[in-house]
Parts: C-alpha cells; sequence; structure tokens
C-alpha cells in the first residue's frame, strides 16, 4: 500500500532494541497519525554513549532484521536500513522524505542524551517528534526513594514498581503500514557485515531462532510446559529456565507482553512459580535503572571503594584458560564452553564463572564483563554489567566481596547428577581433563586478602 497524494507528510519510525511490530507504541502511533511512514533502523555505532554490539550480538541482529523485515513488508511497509551517527542520519532522512513525524521508543542509557539532542533540534525545525514507554515496565525516573533519589536494593525497588502496578495491556499490531510512493534508499544487510567470519556461529544457528514469530513461541512454550519447573531454576542440567532473554534484550518480545502472558490462567504447578520468574523481570528492570542513573556502569565501579582493589594484570594464561573452558574446574569449563557454543550461560553458572575469575583468578570484574559482551546473546548495556558488578562486589545491592562461589560444592549441590557437566566437559573423567589451574582453597585466602587491602585503601 503506498500513500495517496494529499494525505500527511511522511512520518518515521526510528527503531533501536524494539524489533517488533507487536506492543511498539512508537509505530502504532505513526500509522494512526495516517499518512506514509517509513521503519527505519539505524546502525550507529560510532556516536557518544553508544557501545558497538559484540559477536554474538551482531549475528542476532542479522537475523532480527531479516525476520522484522518480512513482517513490515507483510503489512505493506518496507525496513529502511542506514548506517552512521544519529545525530546526522537521522535529520539527513527528515531532509530526504520532507518528514512530518518522528517516532521512536524511549532508550535509558547513555544514548538517551543523542535522543534528547535530536528531539530538540527536529522540534525546532518544525518536525513533531514523540517519544514512547515500550522496552521496561517502569520508567527509571518513576521508581525514586521518598527522597527522590535511586534505589541502591532491589527488594524495596521491586515492592515499589508492584505498588504502582503495570499501567497498560500490550498494543495489537497495525493492520497495515503505508508506505511512501518513492520508498528511500538503504543499505543492505549484508553491506553490514554482521556475521561472524569465524565458523563458531554454528551453534548459536542451532540454539536459536531469532525474530518476533519465535519470540512468542519461546513466551507460549515457557508458560505452558516450563514454568511447572521453574523452581529448579538453579539447576543446569534441567530444562526450567525461559530462554527469553535475548528476545527481550533485542525487544523482540516486550516485557509488558510477558508480564500479561503471565497473568492469564495457568495450571496450578506454574502459577506458584509465576511471581518468582515475574521478579527476574523485576531485575532486569532494576538494572536499568541503576544504568539510567550511573550511564558508565561497564567501565566504573559503582562503589568507589573498590577503586582500590588490587586486580592481578600478570594472568593472561589463565585469562584464555578461562575463556575456553580449560580451567580444570568442571563446572566452570562447563559453563564457558555453554557460552561458547551456544551464545547463552545458564544464570547460576553465569555467578560461579564470574566468581571464579573474578575471586580465584583476581582479573578485574571488566575484562569477564568485556568477554560476555563479546559473546552472549542476551547481553545488554544494563544487565551485563550491573550483574557482573553484583559478582564482584562493587555493585548496587551486591554479593559481599568475601562471598566466593566454590564451583565444586556448587556442582554437587545443582548438578549432582553432572547431566551439564558431562554434556559440555565429556572428558572430565578422562586423563586429557586439564588440570585445576589455581588451588581453590588458596585463591580464595589471595582474594581475601585483596579485599583486606581494598579495605584498608578506604578506611585511609
Amino acid at each position: 500500500m503506498t500513500a495517496p497524494q494529499n494525505s500527511p507528510a511522511p512520518a518515521i519510525v526510528w527503531l533501536r532494541d524494539d524489533l517488533r511490530v507487536a506492543d511498539n507504541p512508537a509505530l502504532v502511533a505513526a500509522v494512526e497519525r495516517g499518512g506514509a511512514v517509513v521503519v527505519l533502523y539505524l546502525l550507529d555505532e560510532v556516536s557518544a554513549g553508544i557501545r558497538p554490539l559484540g559477536s554474538a550480538s551482531r549475528w542476532w541482529l542479522h537475523h532480527s532484521l531479516e525476520s522484522l523485515a518480512s513482517a513490515i513488508s507483510t503489512l505493506g511497509g518496507q525496513l529502511v536500513l542506514r548506517r552512521g551517527a544519529a545525530a546526522e542520519e537521522l535529520p539527513r532522512l527528515v531532509a530526504e522524505l520532507d518528514a512530518g513525524a518522528v517516532f521512536w521508543n524511549r532508550r535509558y542509557g547513555a544514548s538517551r542524551d543523542i535522543d534528547a539532542a535530536l528531539k530538540l533540534r527536529l522540534r525546532a525545525d518544525g518536525v513533531e517528534v514523540q517519544s514512547f514507554q515500550a522496552s521496561l515496565l517502569f520508567e527509571p525516573w518513576t521508581v525514586t526513594t521518598g527522597d527522590g533519589n535511586p534505589y541502591r536494593v532491589f527488594t524495596p525497588f521491586w515492592r515499589a514498581c508492584l505498588s504502582r502496578g503495570v499501567a497498560r495491556s500490550p498494543l495489537s499490531e497495525p493492520t497495515a503500514i503505508t508506505a511512501p510512493r518513492d520508498t528511500p534508499a538503504g543499505d543492505t544487510l549484508a553491506d553490514w557485515a554482521l556475521l561472524p567470519t569465524r565458523d563458531w556461529s554454528v551453534g548459536l544457528s542451532e540454539k536459536w531462532s531469532p525474530g518476533e514469530d519465535a519470540a512468542h513461541d519461546a513466551l507460549e512454550h515457557f508458560a505452558t510446559d516450563i514454568l511447572e519447573n521453574y523452581h529448579r531454576r538453579d539447576e543446569p542440567g534441567v530444562e526450567s529456565t525461559s530462554g527469553l532473554s535475548p528476545y527481550l534484550r533485542f525487544g523482540e518480545l516486550s516485557p509488558l507482553q510477558v508480564w500479561h502472558r503471565l497473568q492469564a490462567p495457568l495450571i496450578p504447578a506454574a502459577q506458584k512459580n509465576a511471581a518468582h520468574f515475574l521478579s527476574e523481570i523485576g531485575w532486569r528492570e532494576f538494572n536499568w535503572n541503576i544504568l539510567y542513573f550511573s550511564p558508565e556502569l561497564h567501565t566504573k565501579n559503582y562503589r568507589p571503594a573498590f577503586d582500590a582493589f588490587p586486580w592481578r594484570t600478570d594472568r593472561e594464561r589463565h585469562l584464555r584458560a578461562w575463556k575456553h573452558g580449560r580451567t580444570g574446574i568442571p563446572l566452570v569449563d562447563a559453563g564457558m564452553r555453554e557460552l561458547r557454543q551456544s551464545g547463552v550461560m545458564h544464570n547460576r553458572i553465569r555467578m560461579v564463572t564470574a566468581s571464579f575469575l573474578i575471586k580465584n583468578l583476581l582479573i578485574d570484574w571488566r575484562v569477564g564483563e568485556a568477554w560476555f559482551w563479546d559473546t552472549l546473546v542476551d547481553a545488554d548495556e544494563a544487565s551485563n554489567p550491573a550483574n557482573w558488578q553484583w559478582v564482584a562486589g562493587s555493585g548496587a545491592d551486591a554479593a559481599p566481596y568475601f562471598r566466593v562461589f566454590n564451583p565444586l560444592l556448587q556442582a554437587e549441590k545443582f548438578d549432582k547428577q553432572r547431566r551439564y557437566v558431562v554434556r559440555w566437559v565429556p572428558e572430565v573423567d578422562s586423563s586429557d581433563y586439564a588440570k585445576p589451574i589455581v588451588d581453590l582453597k588458596l585463591s580464595r585466602q589471595d582474594a581475601l586478602a585483596a579485599y583486606d587491602v581494598m579495605k584498608a585503601a578506604e578506611a585511609r
């Protein structure tokens, strides 16, 4: 469908981490305005405040955009791809189209400064600009303490969120998108070369199907088949977790859609677990709240006292062993191999592998965070650094530094039948398996001694 003559000037919908057509307020508003709609995805890897995607995320983005382009085409529109700094490319497209309106869904990291500047500039030029809440249930500035400060502890934060209630129901997808008579030129996905050059993405393709349809299939599978086992979520050898994190990260699924699906009738065993799972959605909200008020979260300690921590910088061999799952510690190696093969890692094992790097190897949490950023398909700019800082003890509501996960005891407790370890480290019981690169007991003592150094520096 193309826009008739005498219709309003075209509108642009600028998509970011909201790669869906259902429950997309910006898209709905543009369609309801009337006239032609240009749906834009702008790959901005150069602007201040933008963190370039890691390799696994780039793989996901490629396939997600393929799926999104198909969905938009089915509705009569076309997805336009552009690349470059948003402050240059978006006004350029507005000028090309003589657009009368631009719509987007809000971001909450440092990139929001880009959006704020563009909103002022475009409005000054007479362009209608509207932004919407779409990727969070509760926007950060709406959930603060009584004195207006951000929450630093999760439980009162989530209690405050729940007291407000979720504001609306998910929006339906538009019935049609009216394309302009002449679609503006754009790039192709091949131009962007998002797919990895090394052949490690085979495992990603075996594990995942990016896109909005797959996201809803995953949500339904979780609600009807998996949620009843969610009380066993700490057992990596059991299918008991949602698998929704990458779909939420790229906005193929909104948290509002997840929330409302789990408010619908469920079998009693699943109903018992629903509130606990939704609190994990709450943890995601908490991480974004932290990032909003601390936009340098992936580079700076949330707790400044950790600036004095004596990290080891001479452990390249240990770091390589950790990255490749060759530490000689079975549960750590299983987790790191799962990550490398599938682009994801069980949450309990994420904590174990992170603790081992930080506390047994004394390697800066930022090094591990960067590796996860590159290799996780669900790495987002809030949860990835916030969770690393939580394990390190430097973050909000963090585990105390002296809590060191013992990976042998964790395996005994949560992988008693060794399903997980044997799956990912099949040689674990053979003479070919690597010897431990550190002694767990001695390295724990070193970690506590390092913590004492930091405390002494803080006291001075």
